[in-house]
């Protein structure tokens, strides 16, 4: 049974920072790239960033870039540091999971197989 499971939301004042986790089972981590996208109310959900099946390559949404960073590792985790957040990065964030052959492309959820079920950040001003 695949599972995607995230931790780490939460309320913070604009300027702080969070690190978001993502705990992947039942499938083959390694053989998918992986993805953080993002959904606030009345909004449609949108990509923030996505990263190959090894690690060496990250794409972000330009409304992140230089603040949040997105990263994995072989304990099958998936990782999104955000830094110097805005009222604006408020949404629920949502890991999502893409086999290969995959794109990075962040304006597309296109091949994303498998989706937790989310974690709310509110970051206040």
């Amino acid at each position: 049974q695949v599972q995607l499971v995230e931790s780490g939301g939460g309320s913070v004042q604009a300027g702080g920072s969070l690190r978001l986790s993502c705990a992947a089972s039942g499938y083959t981590f390694g053989r998918y790239c992986m993805g953080w996208f993002r959904q606030a109310p009345g909004k449609e959900r949108e990509g923030v960033a996505t990263i190959s099946t090894g690690g060496a390559t990250q794409r972000y949404a330009d409304s992140v870039k230089g603040r949040f960073t997105i990263s994995r590792d072989n304990t099958n985790r998936l990782y999104l540091q955000m830094n110097s957040l805005k009222p604006e990065d408020s949404a629920m964030y949502y890991c999502a999971a893409a086999p290969i052959p995959c794109s990075l492309n962040v304006g597309s959820e296109s091949g994303y197989k498998y989706w937790g079920q989310g974690t709310q950040v509110t970051v206040s001003s």
